[in-house]
């Protein structure tokens, strides 16, 4: 029987700030998730009162407590959080902080503060993954040298110990912009970090178009795998582009030179390159137990691309887990 378990992530339905906040249209992206064939649902941290379901506060804030949260969860027939996404270099109004560098050792202190705080709300509702951006974009700072390396590990080792201690894991996200996709970065990083208390969140189209094959980079990671975000890649940066500055903006959202309409997609699209049924094989060949978060950044329909997906992980993947003894 596998130990797959299958969420969705509601990022998509924030394509702008002021964007997605209203309790009503939260009530309608759960619930759609949960009619897609989803248990649980991966959220993504924010901040301010444009972030309902940003941050554990504003959840108290908006539901009255995490616990008031959960209940509405159930009430749009979804049972938990899977995970939660938090790039420490997004500032905090409700901390009144700046951005976190996990290349600052002066930061460390705060960061394992706000990942305890995550990591507790996780705990409270059932989900057992925080997935962190680990390191900036490639093209905002110089490569990665071993000091570098060093005081990454020390930083997400203390995250990870603290978020440990809740009974949640600290999975390292790694996408298509990041300073760890140049060179070995991302091997020299995970040899120094303790693998009992830091592991990875796959990303299979991040992988993609990094140049990366996310059904070899399984089985070459097979005991640091303890997140999956499976979504669809529409292009690849052979350019490496990915070393431009501030590429988050003129890469992943504007598209770079090429001016790409859309990286990713959901599962099946059209012109995918992304492979789910050999990485859903990968998954069950190395024995990984944990969730799979289906998802699909910057879709112009939100919900058409969750049923989408639903339909998918139903007719196509489900029954990879099926036959499996």
């Amino acid at each position: 029987m596998s130990g797959i378990r299958w969420s969705y992530a509601i990022n998509q339905w924030k394509p702008q700030f002021d964007d997605f906040v209203r309790r009503e249209q939260h009530e309608r992206a759960l619930k759609t998730i949960s009619i897609a064939g989803f248990e649980g649902v991966e959220l993504n941290a924010g901040t301010g009162r444009w972030e309902p379901l940003g941050n554990p506060q504003q959840l108290a804030a908006n539901f009255g407590s995490t616990a008031g949260f959960l209940a509405f969860l159930e009430e749009c027939a979804l049972g938990a959080v899977s995970s939660w996404f938090w790039d420490p270099q997004e500032r905090s109004m409700e901390h009144l902080t700046g951005p976190l560098n996990p290349l600052d050792p002066d930061d460390v202190a705060a960061m394992v503060g706000r990942a305890d705080e995550y990591a507790a709300a996780l705990a409270e509702l059932g989900g057992s993954v925080l997935v962190v951006r680990p390191a900036p974009g490639a093209g905002d700072i110089d490569p990665l040298d071993d000091a570098a390396i060093a005081t990454l590990a020390t930083c997400w080792n203390a995250v990870g110990r603290a978020t440990a201690a809740r009974g949640v894991r600290t999975a390292l996200h790694v996408d298509f912009l990041s300073a760890l996709r140049r060179g070995d970065a991302l091997a020299a990083l995970l040899d120094r970090a303790d693998r009992d208390v830091v592991g990875l969140a796959v990303d299979t189209a991040e992988l993609v178009i990094a140049g990366i094959d996310p059904v070899a980079f399984i089985r070459q990671h097979t005991d640091r795998v303890w997140h999956v975000q499976l979504k669809d890649a529409l292009a690849v940066d052979a350019a490496e582009e990915y070393l431009e500055p501030h590429a988050h903006w003129t890469v992943r959202v504007r598209g770079g030179a090429r001016e790409v309409p859309r990286w990713f997609a959901e599962p099946g699209a059209d012109g995918g390159l992304v492979d789910c049924a050999a990485v859903l094989r990968a998954l069950v060949d190395v024995g990984y137990t944990g969730w799979v978060v289906v998802e699909s950044d910057q879709s112009p329909h939100p919900a058409a691309s969750a049923l989408l997906a639903g339909y998918e992980v139903q007719q196509t993947l489900r029954p990879i887990l099926e036959r499996t003894p």
